[in-house]
């Protein structure tokens, strides 16, 4: 996974990009940092920055200069990352996924965190011993309860192979959300009289080898929970899965694009624009008096159509066809 930035590499692009220093700057300067490669997770950077643009921050016309970093999935380079933002003294931090968003949150208490693709504060475990988060956290959150819907539309279009149906799950021991999706998905299985089977990785790069083992189990389908080795990893997991013949279930809209059966889940896009429209308040303001972080707002129900094809699954109405 860690490709970019690297060692002395590293050194050099921060040497760079000091030559043109936004400690002397005469626009607003964001800090966008991404925690991993993925063609899900970039649509929020995409909504995010269509939101500052049409709010009169744009790049294009230089209102606006936004320094993108992207850790490629390591957790030293995040962290580096973070501090060369503060270095710089940008005026606000992007943050997208989790590990950004907590990565930002330690390394510093007075810089703007925008969040987008992050769970509740709760679940990121960041709220103080009173249970308040942070004060400079603002951006847009989501919290697990459409999971229960995503994950209830499994029983409700696949006919189990035995007397039970089994869905199978792989998820990162290191993301708190990732675990308690995972506890909260199986308290609803007991109830929906499915058996969930799931099985932990530490990173993308073992997800071809805890996928086949997950399908040597003899799994109905597959739900991909929100997981950030699950996104990076999804088309060795879908390669493993077709190659079973065992759709793929999620709660993720972007994923149904690449390959997976049916979502319902918040729109990847529209949530970095929810938070791009937050932070464009802020920086025409000057201040954050009547921000605070939002839940999402928009959420979708989405199909495959090729892939209900393949696997002559009906898919109920409500659901809009995506390719």
């Amino acid at each position: 996974m860690f490709r970019l930035y690297s060692g002395k590499i590293w050194l050099i692009a921060l040497v760079i990009s000091a030559g043109c220093s936004s400690q002397n700057k005469e626009v607003p300067v964001v800090g966008f940092v991404d925690a991993f490669e993925d063609a899900t997770i970039s649509q929020a950077r995409d909504g995010f920055t269509a939101a500052l643009a049409k709010n009169g921050f744009s790049e294009k016309d230089k209102s606006v200069q936004v320094i993108y970093r992207n850790a490629q999935g390591d957790i030293p380079t995040l962290t580096q990352i973070v501090n060369y933002f503060i270095s710089e003294k940008v005026d606000l931090m992007a943050t997208c996924t989790t590990l950004s968003t907590i990565t930002a949150l330690q390394r510093s208490k007075e810089i703007p965190v925008f969040m987008m693709v992050s769970p509740v504060p709760e679940r990121m475990k960041v709220t103080d011993a009173a249970g308040k988060e942070p004060k400079n956290l603002y951006g847009v959150a989501e919290d697990l309860a459409y999971i229960d819907t995503s994950f209830s539309f499994i029983p409700q279009l696949i006919k189990p192979k035995g007397a039970t149906l089994v869905v199978g799950m792989i998820y990162n021991q290191s993301e708190p959300q990732s675990v308690d999706a995972v506890q909260r998905i199986k308290t609803l299985a007991t109830q929906l009289n499915v058996r969930v089977e799931a099985l932990p990785l530490n990173s993308s790069a073992d997800a071809q080898l805890v996928t086949q083992s997950l399908l040597n189990k003899n799994i109905d389908a597959f739900f991909a929970n929100p997981d950030n080795s699950v996104f990076a990893s999804f088309e060795t997991i879908l390669k493993n899965c077709n190659q079973k013949g065992v759709p793929i279930f999620t709660s993720e809209s972007g994923l149904v694009k690449r390959g997976a059966l049916v979502a319902f889940g918040a729109d990847i896009y529209q949530w970095g624009y929810q938070a791009g429209e937050q932070a464009a308040q802020f920086l025409k303001s000057g201040n954050s008096d009547n921000l605070k972080w939002e839940m999402v707002k928009k959420r979708v129900r989405v199909y495959n159509p090729q892939v209900a094809s393949k696997y002559k699954i009906v898919i109920p109405a409500g659901f809009e066809a995506i390719n």
